[in-house]
Formats: C-alpha cells, sequence, structure tokens
C-alpha cells in the first residue's frame, strides 16, 4: 500500500507542477521538463533506495522471478539487503543471491554438491 502512496504523491507533484508552471504561467515547455525531473527523481528514489526499505518494514510491493530450471528454497533479509536460496538441479548447486538497493552491489554464494530436494539414503540397521 505504501508503494502506491509513493508513486501518487511523485504524479501529484508532477501534475501539479503541468499545472503552476504550463496553466497558471503559460509555460508548456518548461512545466514539461520540470514533471519529467519529478518522475525521474521519483523513480531513481524508489528504485536506489525505497524500494526494499518500504518491502520489508512497510509491506511494499516487489516481485523477483526464480530463474528458468532452478527451484526456489528460500528468501531472507539481512539488514536492508534480499538473500535468495534457489536450487539448480542441472549443476547440483544452490546459489544464494543478494538483492540491494537498486541492485548495484549483488553478492552470490555458491554451494556445490548442495541437492538439497532430493531424499538422503539411510542406512539399514
Amino acid at each position: 500500500m505504501i508503494t502506491y502512496f509513493y508513486w501518487a504523491l511523485f504524479f501529484a507533484m508532477a501534475s501539479g507542477a503541468l499545472y503552476v508552471v504550463g496553466g497558471r504561467f503559460d509555460h508548456w515547455r518548461g512545466a514539461f521538463i520540470v514533471a519529467i525531473a519529478i518522475l525521474l527523481t521519483g523513480w531513481a528514489a524508489y528504485f536506489f533506495h525505497f524500494q526494499q526499505m518500504f518491502v520489508k518494514n512497510w509491506g511494499g510491493v516487489m516481485a523477483i522471478a526464480v530463474p528458468a530450471g532452478q527451484f526456489h528454497i528460500a528468501t531472507t533479509w539481512k539488514d536492508d539487503n534480499l538473500w535468495i536460496e534457489n536450487y539448480d538441479p542441472a549443476t547440483n548447486k544452490c546459489i544464494f543471491s543478494e538483492y540491494s538497493k537498486g541492485n548495484l552491489l549483488q553478492g552470490q554464494v555458491t554451494i556445490k554438491n548442495c541437492n538439497p530436494l532430493m531424499p538422503r539414503a539411510t542406512t539399514g540397521q
């Protein structure tokens, strides 16, 4: 819900710039430049700072797709970064992927011979 409020606020600010600069002062070129600058600033702030904060703390909206051929195992937060564990059966590896703010710093940890989805062999006793 907070994500929708955030975007409604930025669209209202852009519309206000169009109304004030374009409608009141009859300077439409400047109005569109200001409105686009407001929307680009809102997008950059959301993508590089607020998205994961909204999702983690205030119930925002975020979607991540599992890569083709992999199975999702677990997801956890470490500070403000999201870590996702997937299993790749083709290579028999567990892959932990980090999604940081803006996806600028993405860590990855690979565990070889992981095989978490297969039942373990039991010894007869």
